[in-house]
């Protein structure tokens, strides 16, 4: 297998060197397709209910080894401490998580986005005890790098231990398409390799509208922009199929069919859910980059559920300047979850006016932590 090396970040070159090389794409045959991604089924009736809840932090940026584990009021936090001599949890800026569910009598596993770098990603699985073969989903809450950079190499080197048929939701067409990073120096900033897909036999859901996930959780489909929030845009995307990368023009929303290069709005993404008997909703924001509060809000209103137990993942904070921030802040105080975990993207100043002015509802979150919602 060869290896690759870069210096410079993610060009579309290293990319597709790095996740999915040229042995590989031609054993695997044909470009998967536009026809190849099915629609989830909507969301139809209640929201499921389960009785727990643990969210694992495969990668984020960094891991503090002397965080104490303990309980932030009803919720069990543990840490993962200090690793073993010559071995270490890698840090890096990108987000992925695991969430096992129980309900019913029954256990489901999922990988909530795969983070920058397979190398990463595979190395925490592993020294977390998270396998392959045990995951029932897989979900991409929004086509950038530093969420899906891990996918495809992941695949490549896991296909023979991923169950057949292994779904994989994602929010939309829009996800696949070519993009570049515009928050200062313009960087080639990837796309998802549509034939590492299909060399790992799994099965595409386009999740627009909510969806049931696993039978367990769900998404929220798309995200209103309804409340004070602006989507800020570090990033575009290019409209169009080149080398048998990117996006079809025909799938994407009218508007956006007959242009080149156009700034990411977010339309396609998403974030997961799950309404936890006796507690409430636990709502996975992922990154949020169409806003925390009307991803809280999609979710409530999706599932029709007005309690919020927590709030966890990205918050997309750390561009913002500080009245922003607290004005998400108190919107977070109208909305009442019980707790709040800020990761990834949130950034310092969110977290610091949380710490001081919710320290009851604010639990700080490290690459490896574990936390446990339920009875």
């Amino acid at each position: 297998m060869p290896q690759c090396m870069h210096t410079h970040g993610p060009s579309r070159r290293m990319f597709l060197c790095c996740s999915a090389s040229a042995t590989f794409s031609a054993l695997i045959g044909t470009l998967l397709t536009s026809s190849s991604v099915a629609k989830a089924q909507p969301l139809a009736g209640d929201v499921p209910t389960v009785d727990r809840v643990a969210l694992r932090v495969v990668t984020d940026s960094y891991q503090l080894a002397i965080a104490p584990s303990g309980r932030t009021g009803n919720v069990e936090v543990t840490r993962f401490g200090m690793p073993p001599a010559g071995k270490s949890l890698l840090g890096e800026f990108g987000l992925s998580m695991h969430v096992e569910s129980n309900g019913n009598g029954e256990t489901r596993n999922m990988l909530i986005d795969f983070g920058f770098t397979s190398e990463t990603l595979e190395n925490n699985l592993s020294m977390l005890g998270i396998a392959p073969e045990q995951l029932d989903a897989l979900v991409l809450s929004h086509g950038h790098y530093d969420h899906f950079g891990g996918l495809a190499g992941f695949l490549q080197h896991n296909q023979r231990r991923l169950r057949p048929d292994l779904p994989l939701y994602l929010g939309g067409e829009e996800a696949f398409c070519t993009r570049e990073w515009t928050a200062g120096k313009i960087e080639d900033f990837g796309a998802i390799d549509r034939r590492a897909l299909t060399g790992a036999r799994i099965r595409v859901f386009s999740t627009e509208a909510p969806s049931i996930i696993a039978d367990h959780g769900f998404t929220t489909g798309r995200i209103p922009t309804a409340s004070f929030e602006q989507v800020m845009s570090p990033s575009r995307m290019h409209v169009g199929i080149k080398d048998g990368i990117g996006c079809f023009p025909d799938k994407l929303a009218t508007e956006k069919q007959s242009v080149q290069v156009i700034p990411d709005d977010f339309q396609h993404e998403l974030a997961t859910c799950f309404n936890v008997k006796g507690r409430g909703l636990v709502v996975i924001t992922s990154c949020s980059h169409r806003g925390v509060i009307n991803t809280v809000r999609r979710a409530m209103e999706v599932s029709g559920v007005e309690k919020v137990h927590a709030v966890a993942g990205g918050f997309h904070l750390a561009p913002q300047k500080e009245e922003y921030v607290r004005q998400t802040v108190a919107a977070l105080k109208d909305v009442d979850p019980d707790y709040i975990i800020p990761m990834h993207c949130s950034g310092e100043t969110f977290i610091q006016i949380v710490q001081k002015e919710m320290p009851e509802k604010f639990i700080r979150s490290y690459t490896g932590s574990r936390y446990v919602f339920g009875a």
